[in-house]
């Protein structure tokens, strides 16, 4: 019979390499918390679980989670993204990495919209990529730029990320939406410099694209595809964040109102049919019922660890490191982005995020900055090989002469452009915390 701690090692070791060797996160995350936990407590652990499991289930606030996954899933069906990028590469195609920029801005608007990083690489994959190349654009930076485009979905709400940290976290949506907009912003934003920094340096690299062919559409003429095409997602962007952020609706009833708008937007294209809307159903349903399943066996684990004492062990773990608050920040955010090379953002939420944030809470560091934080360096996860998915999801739909070394350099200078990010945010709190104090949240 074991000490109740050496329980909490052997179970975070057991779990590490039940993932290793390819156990789904789900099933990984209950066994270990049945198994040790049986073995450290028999079954009297889990005379709470019930009620853990059913206070999952029961949640109003999760019902913003199919609502918001439906809104985007329709609004790409609509095939939404196939006339923003070619508005886009008008509009900015003009300068040299012109059409890098417009990538980056369409990233900005389809993570507002659908905020599916899956739906905007892999539209950017089989639309930009063979243009790029066609024009010139050298292949690795044009695969970086459509893979870190794709991830700013997960920090430019309404990012599902967010509503899951404000259940991990007890804040406030609205709040962590309101919070996300300036580091989102300045993500985009160190994107849109390096390509433009990069494209005066290296022309060769991202050439614009030739006057005639821009010349081929009037201004008149992208004007009125701008309106019908640009402005409709952004208002809806608008009054779905804006309701929430205002207090004027809570996320589940923006969500639902989301919803119906993202309907009559596909109407409207003339592209809406039942078959398109039962494909949004099932793919609804598949995706929240994956995320829905992780949260309730993540209650077994929890529930497991916290009564082998593991949080005891956490604590002490901090206790060892030097230089304070500051660097149990660094070694949190450290433990998040190594985690990110081997599984997806959902699980470094549920399982990193509770181990750590007690600590950094009992230190008195600000919750909402410290959720932006964890959503700026969760975009690494992304884009970080083995199993960035973002990499995946692109050479799925490349052409054959992209190869998976092209794609892997590619990101690695916009890994590094979210570790400045990143930093930035550390230093200057007021990148996140502005926008709440002015509404008073």
């Amino acid at each position: 019979m074991f000490e109740p701690q050496t329980y909490a090692l052997l179970m975070l070791a057991a779990f590490f390499v039940m993932l290793m060797i390819g156990v789904p996160v789900a099933t990984t995350l209950a066994t270990v918390g049945f198994v040790f936990g049986y073995l450290g407590f028999g079954d009297s652990l889990f005379n709470l679980l019930p009620a853990r499991v059913y206070g999952i289930v029961a949640g109003y606030q999760w019902m913003s989670i199919p609502l918001f996954v439906f809104m985007g899933v329709m609004l790409e069906k609509s095939r939404l993204a196939d006339d923003l990028l070619d508005v886009m590469g008008h509009i900015a195609g003009g300068l040299r990495g012109g059409m890098g920029v417009g990538i980056i801005l369409f990233g900005v608007l389809m993570g507002a919209t659908t905020g599916i990083v899956g739906a905007t690489v892999i539209t950017l994959g089989l639309l930009s990529l063979p243009t790029l190349i066609r024009r010139g654009y050298d292949k690795s930076l044009a695969c970086g730029m459509i893979c870190a485009s794709g991830t700013l979905g997960q920090i430019i709400p309404p990012s599902l990320i967010l509503i899951l940290l404000s259940d991990i976290m007890q804040l406030s949506v609205g709040t962590l939406f309101a919070a996300a907009v300036g580091p989102g912003m300045l993500l985009a934003a160190v994107y849109i410099i390096y390509l433009l920094v990069r494209g005066m340096m290296n022309p060769d690299l991202m050439p614009p694209i030739p006057l005639a062919e821009r010349n081929l559409v009037s201004r008149r003429e992208l004007w009125v595809r701008f309106c019908k095409v640009v402005v409709p997602p952004i208002l809806l962007v608008v009054a779905v964040l804006g309701s929430i952020v205002g207090g004027v609706a809570a996320p589940t009833e923006a969500a639902s109102m989301g919803a119906v708008v993202s309907v009559l937007i596909t109407v409207l294209s003339g592209r809406f049919r039942f078959a398109v809307l039962k494909q949004v159903a099932l793919e609804t349903s598949k995706i929240t019922a994956v995320m829905m399943f992780i949260l309730m066996m993540a209650q077994v684990f929890a529930l497991s660890f916290r009564g082998l004492h593991g949080e005891d062990l956490i604590t002490h773990m901090f206790d060892l490191l030097p230089g304070g608050v500051n660097s149990d920040i660094w070694f949190m955010m450290g433990i998040i982005f190594i985690l990110g090379f081997f599984i997806e953002w959902i699980e470094i939420s549920y399982i990193a995020v509770p181990l750590f944030l007690p600590v950094l809470l009992a230190q008195g560091v600000d919750p909402v900055w410290l959720a932006m934080l964890i959503t700026v360096n969760l975009q690494s996860s992304f884009l970080t090989p083995p199993f960035g998915w973002a990499l995946f999801y692109l050479k799925g739909v490349a052409p054959p002469e992209i190869s998976i070394k092209d794609i892997y350099k590619g990101v690695v200078p916009f890994l590094c452009m979210q570790g400045v990010a990143l930093v930035l945010v550390f230093f200057y709190p007021q990148i996140a915390l502005w926008l709440p104090k002015v509404i008073g949240w």
